[in-house]
């Protein structure tokens, strides 16, 4: 019986069809089905100019569209085109294939008519509400063709709707009782609404005047899996009404994918030494500044404690405590590796950029890495002394790149929220900082959102100076928790048991 994963990205290595961390996800979970010799297919849209590359001109970001290589292409197959109804017109669909091992991965590209086409140029990229409420039509269809007509609707066990935009594939299929929801952000992005008369106009059934396609999916499915057990509160606070629909299954990780691959051998085999940590710490941060200097040359390092804060760059993620960390100490004897990408129209994440770019021109030991993508941050958690992780408490689904860097023996400082609460025992393996509230908050809307970033981020900064001073002044201590972290995380963080609890165990059952 096949799986089947329905997302809006994917990223595979060389690709540039994803967007941030549920791409990522989808990535590893790809890898990990494969691994185990699951029968696992990933249905999604193939992006011919990816999501977003980033130049410079002085301090001024430029955002353009990013073509795909001729590697990335090489490694997909292509099966026979095949036809949809889209907008009353026939629209032409291309499948692109990846395979791993059992697992694989089929890519739908609009081949034509032009207005069509547009659809799969860019990552979560649309010009109007029309336009992206057609991008997902398109994937629910091309989604719906395939299984019906390539796989077979009797063969499939399961379909897991990665964020609500998958869900409109209920209005093709008659397929809610094998069907489950992922809710991958409590953020509003992931909650898209549609007029009533798109989808009537399109899929036949008026469902009323204004539908959020999360509300709508926890109406007709049995289940809705959120991604970390903190996030089961969460959700039931934003869905009230669905509240006994909701349980976790917290992220995970291909250890294969992002473990150097030393230490990757060490765990498996049971050989894993502090030494060994402190050696593959030093090659790697070798390779990480050899990366950096091919694009800033003035960087001053001398040993410092080098401090990474690498995520998408949106307001909840909280890049704003490290600029002003920064800024605050700029002659702080560490080193700052800055990374990530804004979503191109969002205001607050190109302030940040620009932030980025002011401070990696004004300083020497600070460089942002502007094309933050699969292997960027391989280099970048594999060779760092600590990873950063900030987000507003109640904001992050889940996250994974504490994961990527605690497997690699990187400690992390991180803000209480998502799954690392499940992870991270602070002073242990890792730090914590600053507030859990107990509902909610809008950080946009809610004055209480500004008080709880004050008073994290004083929390934030005195932690951060103690473990600068810590490194500096009693090393033996930090890399004590180094190592704890190498040896506690990567079996809290295997992306194989949390697919055992998505497939193995709901079967069994």
């Amino acid at each position: 019986m096949v799986i089947v994963s329905i997302t809006p990205e994917i990223a595979i290595e060389g690709g540039r069809i994803y967007a941030g961390g549920l791409g990522v996800l989808e990535g590893d979970k790809l890898l990990g089905a494969g691994d185990m010799g699951l029968d696992y297919m990933v249905l999604s849209l193939f992006y011919r100019q990816g999501y977003t590359s980033i130049n410079f001109k002085g301090i001024e970001p430029i955002l353009q569209p990013e073509e795909q290589s001729h590697e990335f292409i090489s490694k997909l197959s292509q099966e026979r085109e095949f036809s949809v109804l889209l907008r009353g017109e026939e629209v032409i669909v291309r499948p692109w294939v990846f395979k791993y091992k059992t697992a694989k991965a089929v890519l739908f590209e609009a081949v034509c008519p032009l207005w069509a086409r547009r659809l799969t140029d860019r990552v979560y990229y649309e010009n109007s509400i029309e336009e992206t409420f057609y991008k997902y039509a398109l994937l629910a269809k091309a989604s719906a063709h395939y299984l019906k007509n390539y796989v077979g609707l009797d063969k499939v066990s399961v379909i897991d709707l990665e964020e609500s935009y998958a869900s409109l594939i209920l209005n093709v299929l008659d397929v809610s009782k094998i069907s489950r929801i992922i809710i991958h952000t409590p953020g509003p992005w992931g909650h898209p609404s549609f007029p009533g008369e798109f989808i009537a106009r399109e899929f036949g059934v008026f469902l009323g005047d204004y539908i959020n396609l999360t509300e709508f999916s926890l109406s007709k499915l049995d289940k809705g899996i959120v991604v970390s057990k903190k996030q089961e509160a969460v959700a039931a606070a934003i869905f009230p009404k669905y509240k006994d629909k909701i349980v976790s299954i917290t992220n995970g990780i291909h250890l294969g994918r992002w473990m150097h691959p030393r230490l990757y051998e060490a765990f498996t085999s049971s050989t894993i030494s502090i030494d060994l940590l402190k050696r593959v710490r030093q090659e790697s941060k070798e390779k990480m500044f050899s990366m950096i200097k091919s694009f800033k040359h003035n960087v001053n390092v001398d040993g410092r404690i080098v401090i990474a804060w690498t995520r998408r760059l949106a307001r909840y993620k909280r890049p704003y405590f490290v600029t002003r960390f920064i800024e605050e100490y700029p002659d702080i004897n560490a080193f700052f590796v800055i990374a990530g990408k804004p979503h191109p129209r969002d205001s607050d994440g190109i302030a940040y950029l620009k932030k980025f770019r002011e401070l990696d021109l004004k300083l020497t030991n600070i460089a942002y890495i502007p094309d933050y993508n699969i292997e960027t941050a391989k280099t970048i958690l594999q060779g760092t002394d600590l990873l950063l992780f900030t987000p507003f408490p109640g904001w992050e689904a889940c996250g994974t790149s504490y994961m990527k860097a605690m497997v690699n023996g990187v400690p992390v400082l991180s803000s209480r929220d998502g799954g690392v609460l499940e992870v991270v025992e602070d002073g242990v393996n890792s730090w914590l900082f600053g507030s859990e509230p107990s509902d909610f908050i809008n950080i946009y809307t809610d004055q209480r959102a500004r008080e709880i970033d004050e008073k994290d981020y004083y929390d934030f900064r005195n932690k951060l100076l103690w473990i600068i001073e810590i490194y500096q002044k009693d090393p033996e201590k930090y890399w004590e928790v180094a190592f704890n972290s190498l040896k506690t995380a990567p079996g809290k963080v295997d992306i194989r048991e949390a697919l055992k609890k998505y497939y193995i165990n709901t079967q069994s059952t």
